[in-house]
């Protein structure tokens, strides 16, 4: 936990929060902290700063809290991810929160197994507290909004036109399709499919909307190893 993140329900003041539960017992067994102690704090939607411990015992921690900075500058980017497995959509969405995405569009795909979208992981309170982890990791204050799509087809054709329009898209196929070396021009959208990918009607589909086939080369990555890949080759760092 790089950032504590605060919520309003945190604030029992303009400047001081108090804390329980998880956040608490992070502080007190991985920063070690005790009074007098300063840690990076950031309050939802807002600014980041310092907060200094006030208390910190078993029961809970107050923090008197100033905020100086803005979060980071949200990638220019719309990330449409199939749905992948429940344990690797978690660590696929802290990723791309880490790295700064802050619109996903979970997909459905011939490839993805309608159980995935009954999965417990997909309700509201999971996915918000997957994404301050994320969150969290990054020094980011700034939540994605995640958009469900269980429907390809009246997705694609209904709705993508409009989300494409004016922007640079890409899809991301398996194979020495063309090198992802380039950053997309802002702002961009980004199709990952299931691994193995898309299948020939749903990239065609994809392709006929305006996206354009991308590749990271032969191999055939897993998920969570693709979408980092991606976001890093297609916005590499300032100075890269």
């Amino acid at each position: 936990m790089n950032l504590i993140l605060l919520f309003a329900d945190d604030f029992i003041a303009p400047d001081r929060v108090r804390l329980r539960g998880r956040r608490l017992q992070h502080v007190r067994t991985v920063h070690r902290a005790g009074v007098g102690d300063t840690l990076c704090v950031g309050r939802i939607e807002g600014q980041i700063g310092q907060g200094t411990v006030l208390v910190c015992d078993d029961a809970l921690l107050e923090m008197q809290v100033a905020f100086t900075s803005a979060p980071p500058p949200p990638l220019p980017l719309t990330l449409l991810l199939a749905l992948p497995r429940p344990k690797v959509l978690k660590r696929v969405l802290i990723t791309a929160t880490s790295m700064g995405v802050k619109q996903i569009y979970l997909l459905n795909s011939y490839r993805v197994e309608k159980s995935y979208w009954s999965s417990p992981q997909l309700s509201a309170e999971n996915l918000h507290d997957t994404l301050c982890l994320g969150l969290e990791q990054a020094r980011d204050t700034l939540m994605p909004q995640i958009h469900l799509r269980p429907l390809f087809k009246p997705f694609v054709e209904d709705e993508l036109p409009s989300l494409c329009a004016g922007k640079t898209a890409v899809v991301a196929h398996p194979g020495d399709v063309r090198s992802a070396n380039v950053p997309v021009l802002e702002p961009g959208l980004l199709a990952v499919g299931p691994e193995g990918g898309f299948i020939p009607y749903e990239l065609d589909k994809l392709q006929a909307t305006g996206f354009q086939a991308i590749s990271l080369g032969v191999r055939i990555l897993r998920v969570e190893a693709a979408v980092p890949a991606l976001l890093a080759c297609l916005f590499p760092p300032s100075g890269a």
